[in-house]
């Protein structure tokens, strides 16, 4: 359908590679989305996590892969103890 290849890149300043720039545009105050300049707002309790991993993409990555394999880890609802959504908005 139309709207398939309508892409904006949360990070434009590196779009195509996986790197710190997203945290370091939000310092900036140059995030792409409301949602995300949140995470930076001088003060909030997301400020130092932005600022560690603006400046250290090693942390950032090892949090990340940490994060991903916890998120694996998680064991999903099968047969009539969940369902998959047909419209995620709300339940079939």
């Amino acid at each position: 359908g139309s709207g398939d290849n309508n892409l904006a890149p949360l990070d434009v300043q590196t779009p195509n590679t996986f790197d710190t720039a997203y945290f370091k545009n939000l310092i900036n105050q140059k995030g792409l989305l409301h949602s995300d300049q949140i995470l930076y707002n001088n003060g909030g309790s997301t400020d130092s996590l932005v600022k560690t991993y603006s400046g250290s993409a090693n942390t950032f990555n090892s949090d990340f892969a940490k994060a991903m394999i916890k998120m694996g880890d998680n064991k999903p609802l099968t047969g009539s103890n969940g369902e998959i959504r047909l419209n995620c908005r709300r339940p079939n």
